[in-house]
């Protein structure tokens, strides 16, 4: 059966071979070329800020741990999952991550709205000892994170590390690093108020129950209790995004 003059382009492969890259590169000119015109492809949403030194260093011990192994932090647009988690995530929760903690697989559940879910002694108490809150739980216990110290000797180099890949902060927050540790792990010397200057919705206290020191666990918990607070989703639901 003839096909006309298609018969000679289906014959020969480099001329099957130049025009899948001819399509290919048309194709790939429409989709990538306007990126260009573009200041960024992430709408920014009122409330995102960068993460506090605290909680970058809670952040820091999630993956470490490997929790993204098991936890994913996204909720698609479908009813079941925004019916369990709440609202669908938003590219802008993930604009300061490096890397993301989208995830793939879910053993446990999603955590990307599980700030405020539950109270600190919850935390503590689950990951010391699952078990002990979730009895059906197969997750490993973290003891060992509550008697470990933190170190942040190191964390104005990681704020200033995040810095260079486009996370705004500024040379303020990298100088008061250390302090604004302090200050939301609950330590009397902390300056809890030029923290929340810096960091907006920043919770500021002893997460580990313990304010002589600051623990892993104290990171671990900052970190938790504010994934999925930063943005107003009532706003959001009613008005769309709110820009800066």
């Amino acid at each position: 059966m003839s096909w006309g003059k298609h018969d000679v382009l289906e014959k020969s492969p480099m001329l099957m071979l130049v025009g899948i890259l001819i399509v290919v590169s048309i194709g790939g000119l429409i989709e990538i070329a306007p990126l260009f015109w573009l200041s960024s492809t992430v709408e920014k949403v009122q409330g995102m800020r960068p993460y506090s030194p605290l909680e970058l260093s809670g952040r820091n011990i999630y993956i470490r741990e490997g929790c993204y192994l098991c936890h994913s932090q996204m909720i698609r647009s479908l009813r079941d999952e925004v019916e369990r988690y709440g609202h669908y995530s938003l590219a802008a929760e993930s604009m300061y991550d490096h890397p993301f903690q989208w995830g793939s697989k879910r053993t446990g559940p999603d955590l990307a709205r599980v700030g405020g879910k539950y109270s600190d002694e919850w935390h503590r108490a689950h990951m010391i000892d699952p078990r002990s809150v979730v009895p059906e739980s197969v997750m490993p216990g973290y003891p060992f994170l509550a008697e470990r110290e933190l170190d942040y000797d190191d964390i104005q180099d990681q704020l200033k590390t995040n810095a260079t890949v486009g996370v705004p902060y500024t040379d303020e927050m990298i100088e008061a690093a250390k302090a604004d540790v302090e200050a939301q792990a609950g330590k009397d010397s902390g300056d809890v108020a030029a923290l929340l200057a810096r960091y907006p919705k920043a919770q500021a206290r002893s997460f580990d129950g313990d304010p002589e020191k600051v623990t892993e666990l104290d990171a671990l918990v900052a970190y938790m209790q504010m994934l999925g607070t930063l943005v107003d989703f009532a706003s959001f639901d009613e008005a769309g995004p709110n820009l800066r």
